[in-house]
């Protein structure tokens, strides 16, 4: 009896050996990227007639003396600029603005749930490879990330935060209605110490890679300041410091000068808007390695649309007092020498725009070949992902794009991505 059950077992081990010894392999696809003009996020120079060869998702080999393996698909971008994929340091990816009471009456996090894919796609053909999430309702971002992951949907990596934390009446809080008005999402609001932690642990708990700090007022809520600070700074201590234990980074949204100065000695990665920066913010920035990720092109779309989408005239108000003084503190801070990492607040006009903050960033101080290291090599380094993207170089994910012209001579060409690859996978040709 026993031989009987030990010999179907045994004939079947025999074929599931046979079978895996015998079972075809698949060797990862090469591709070789011809390349005109190729700026690789490293060196100050444009390297010519560059080849790129990728095995699977990696880079193997650049350079204007590699030779094309054997077998390789051949892309050719002789005529092209080719760069590395561009890193957007701050988006709002799940959604965009329809009509301001619309918004907030009439729209759930499962409607942002339903149209993020939409606003992902439009992003990564956008050449925008990477972003990092700052605040999205209800963890509909990690969502999203979790099936770009997967494979299920089309977009660019995503670093996200979840919930952004912020203090009771604050920027991210709901202001200038009824007290009785309530919604029941998950509550981004954390009070003190205790609660600060608990909520950078949910957040982490659902998937978060960041933790957003609300640090200041913004504009584009009811609160009366632009930019008073809403945390103290031992309560900002104690969300970095919790953050950092959970090998997490903080990226603060703050207008405000002394917001900007509590988040820099608190230990933040990144200040985000920095909108009124004075002499001791930027020494201050400089002296922690605090990069300033400043969004100098929203004034324009906020100044000319937001009053059709039914913005009340204060939020609006509040966006004349921010523009101008915030291209200026960037002006400062980029002749001063504070780290810059590219970052548009996409979602506070349409996704797929990103490339429009690129001219403002040279108009307002940068080089170009400077503002496009803000969106590969600077901002691989805030996100702490170096060793994956911003570069074209061995060893790097092929996250790669191409325009039609020069983008050093004019810089509008980054609004007019022509081809997208990411992990060696071509979305857009």
């Amino acid at each position: 009896m026993r031989m009987k059950l030990l010999l179907p077992l045994l004939v079947l081990s025999f074929f599931h050996a046979y079978g895996q010894e015998n079972k075809p392999t698949t060797q990862p696809k090469i591709i070789a990227i011809k390349a005109g003009r190729l700026i690789d996020g490293i060196s100050n120079t444009v390297i010519s007639n560059a080849f790129i060869i990728i095995e699977g998702e990696k880079i193997v080999a650049v350079g204007p003396d590699v030779k094309v393996p054997a077998g390789a698909e051949v892309i050719d971008l002789k005529n092209a600029t080719v760069m590395p994929g561009l890193i957007d340091c701050h988006t709002h990816i799940t959604g965009q603005p329809n009509n301001f009471y619309d918004d907030i009456f009439r729209r759930s996090p499962i409607d942002d749930a339903v149209t993020a894919h939409i606003y992902a796609k439009r992003t990564l053909e956008a050449g925008f490879t990477t972003v990092r999430v700052l605040g999205a309702r209800d963890y509909v971002d990690i969502a999203l990330r979790n099936a770009i992951n997967r494979g299920d949907i089309v977009g660019p990596r995503l670093i996200c935060a979840g919930l952004a934390i912020g203090a009771t009446g604050g920027h991210g809080d709901l202001n200038g209605f009824s007290p009785y008005l309530n919604f029941n999402n998950f509550s981004n609001i954390a009070n003190g110490t205790d609660e600060i932690r608990k909520l950078v642990r949910t957040n982490i708990k659902y998937g978060a890679d960041v933790i957003k700090m609300i640090a200041t007022a913004g504009v584009l809520s009811e609160e009366e300041s632009v930019g008073a600070p809403q945390y103290m700074l031992e309560e900002m201590k104690a969300m970095v410091e919790e953050a950092a234990m959970w090998g997490k980074k903080v990226a603060a949204h703050a207008h405000g000068t002394e917001g900007i100065k509590r988040a820099t000695m608190a230990g933040v990665a990144s200040i985000d808007h920095g909108s009124f920066l004075d002499d001791e913010a930027i020494r201050l920035m400089k002296e922690k390695g605090t990069y300033l990720v400043a969004d100098i092109y929203n004034d324009d779309y906020i100044l000319a649309e937001f009053a059709k989408l039914g913005y009340p005239e204060k939020i609006i108000e509040k966006e004349r007092k921010v523009g101008r003084t915030q291209r200026e503190s960037f002006q400062r801070a980029v002749k001063a020498g504070v780290k810059i990492a590219f970052g548009t607040d996409a979602g506070v006009y349409p996704h797929g725009w990103n490339g429009k903050q690129f001219a403002h960033m040279v108009r307002w101080g940068q080089t170009p070949m400077e503002a496009i290291k803000a969106a590969t090599v600077n901002a691989a380094d805030l996100l702490s992902w170096s060793d994956r993207v911003g570069s074209i170089t061995v060893g790097k994910l092929a996250d790669i794009i191409a325009v039609d012209g020069d983008p050093l001579k004019d810089i509008t060409e980054m609004e007019k991505v022509k081809f997208v690859m990411k992990g060696g996978v071509v979305y857009k040709k």
